[in-house]
């Protein structure tokens, strides 16, 4: 499988340091669609803390990519669910250091939650 970044910087705004504008995946053998993963521990708990959350959510991403054979290099797009816009910084560190600083298309989405306990979701989709 191979990827490639498509960031074009003419006739289009620029893309950041944390994301690309698109990802081509060439001659994957599998896709793995992940749904929103929101940051409750074991026992269904969300943290009580957005950086709680954002930990949990990104340790939760792993063991399901874990469970597919797949890791988080293998994400090529994201979507993060966020109860607050003031939540998009924290999130967008977060979804760095997570990635190890590899930038995957990405969208940020101020919504209500189910819950109001529950600030932050994300899903992904991974390639093989």
């Amino acid at each position: 499988m191979e990827m490639i970044v498509h960031n074009p910087v003419e006739g289009i705004y620029a893309a950041t340091d944390d994301f690309v504008h698109a990802i081509e995946v060439r001659n994957p053998s599998r896709f793995l669609f992940v749904a929103g993963t929101m940051g409750l521990d074991r026992n269904g708990i969300p943290g009580t803390t957005l950086e709680e959350q954002l930990e949990l959510i990104w340790t939760n991403l792993r063991v399901i990519l874990t469970e597919a054979g797949m890791s988080v290099d293998n994400i090529v797009r994201l979507t993060s669910y966020l109860r607050d816009p003031s939540y998009a910084e924290a999130n967008a560190k977060a979804r760095v250091a997570a990635l190890g600083g590899r930038r995957v298309p990405t969208t940020a989405i101020v919504a209500q939650t189910l819950a109001s306990g529950w600030l932050v979701e994300i899903e992904v989709v991974a390639a093989g």
